[in-house]
């Protein structure tokens, strides 16, 4: 059964995504531990040094291929986790866009008023440059 109220397939989602997190995790760790082993080289084998140094060399290549590997699923793990938060946050999505939308409805309402501002403002303006036209001396001298 699932657990918080989350339908059964987000908490099998969320199950991997905990056992994916610790997996990649635990492997960093242990690729880390023996790199650091095998940088101490005081291991007693059979072999001659140079065959020894070879093996080590070779092991740490390998050690640290897996710690990018780990790293890489880590960055993928994270990718996945929020692109799953980005598409199944509704709540989260929804307050946005209401709270955009209020901004936006606020935004409209201010450049309504200072257009309505600006229009009275011409009106007026230009009720004074025609009173002042049609009272000119100027006008009944182009007329003629």
């Amino acid at each position: 059964m699932a657990q918080r109220g989350l339908p059964q397939s987000k908490e099998a989602l969320l199950k991997s995504y905990s056992a994916r997190l610790k997996d990649d995790v635990k492997s960093l760790l242990e690729n880390f531990e023996e790199i650091v082993k095998l940088a101490k080289g005081e291991s007693d084998s059979q072999l001659s040094r140079m065959t020894q140094c070879e093996q080590d060399t070779y092991e740490m290549h390998v050690r640290s291929a897996n710690i990018v590997r780990a790293g890489e699923s880590l960055m993928k793990l994270v990718s996945d986790i929020k692109q799953y938060l980005i598409l199944n946050d509704f709540p989260s999505v929804n307050d946005a866009i209401t709270q955009n939308s209020k901004l936006f409805r606020q935004k409209q309402g201010e450049a309504d008023q200072k257009l309505m501002v600006l229009r009275d403002d011409m009106a007026a303006d230009l009720y004074d440059l025609e009173e002042e036209y049609y009272n000119s001396v100027y006008k009944c001298r182009i007329a003629d």
